[in-house]
């Protein structure tokens, strides 16, 4: 088993327990439930956008303990601060420390900018939590989603309001999704192998259409590397570990985004 293979059987396994307890009409009910979501695309399209998509993340399977000692409010006020474009949030648990109360705790402080719900969707229901507990848009990674799922989640998101970010690595994922006017990540990190080559943006931009906004998530710790990826097209750039490792990830993202001006 991979560890991609060990992340997704074990959040079917979470997610089968989960639904067990909470009800859909139960998720429904919830307060944010009927907020309108902000737009991540119009976010990162704006003329004066920063293109950045901060992350709040622990750890991860591959670097282990990132940052354990700051709080997800703290962190969201200097990322708010420092002008980014979007925030994205890691809610899984077991292998990168995150949860849902991430986001409903930095949703209380961010008012005027998208949260990404970022998670391994494997079932509607993380769809409707993500509406639920005041995410704008969820991530859908087309590496272990077949074609049909993409579609049948991604309409489900639209039908709630919620923007999605389609994450690929390769051609193969790419030929999975419709690429009429979506917002495509191209992780440039290996989830099979957590590897990272930053050339796999620039080789798979050519292939997505212009009615795209495309996105080049991982390993992006130069903003010099932001100012080249912008030239092949890039409207946006996920970066968490970058700010994370620091002890003030807001301060590290401003520090970052002056550089990018």
């Amino acid at each position: 088993m991979n560890i991609l293979e060990k992340i997704i059987a074990h959040k079917k396994d979470e997610i089968a327990k989960l639904k067990q307890d909470v009800s859909i009409e139960k998720l429904v009910k919830s307060p944010n439930f009927n907020r309108t979501p902000f737009s991540l695309k119009e976010a990162l399209t704006a003329q004066n956008s920063t293109g950045i998509i901060a992350e709040f993340k622990r750890k991860s399977p591959s670097k282990g303990i990132i940052n354990d000692k700051v709080e997800v409010v703290d962190v969201t006020q200097g990322y708010l601060y420092a002008n980014v474009a979007a925030q994205s949030i890691l809610t899984d648990d077991h292998f990168f420390g995150g949860t849902i109360l991430d986001i409903m705790q930095a949703r209380t402080v961010n008012d005027t900018t998208p949260i990404l719900r970022k998670d391994f969707i494997v079932d509607g229901f993380q769809i409707v939590e993500a509406k639920a507990i005041g995410a704008d848009a969820i991530l859908l990674i087309a590496a272990f989603l077949t074609k049909k799922e993409l579609k049948n989640y991604g309409k489900l998101a639209e039908d709630l309001g919620l923007e999605v970010l389609y994450e690929v690595h390769n051609i193969e994922e790419l030929d999975k999704i419709d690429l009429d006017n979506k917002i495509i990540g191209i992780n440039n990190r290996n989830l099979k192998t957590f590897n990272v080559d930053l050339e796999n943006s620039i080789e798979l931009s050519g292939q997505i259409p212009d009615s795209c906004v495309k996105v080049s998530e991982s390993g992006l710790s130069n903003p010099k590397v932001i100012i080249g990826l912008k030239e092949y097209g890039f409207q946006g750039f996920l970066i968490g570990e970058n700010f994370m490792k620091t002890e003030n990830p807001g301060l590290a993202c401003q520090s970052f985004i002056n550089q990018i001006r």
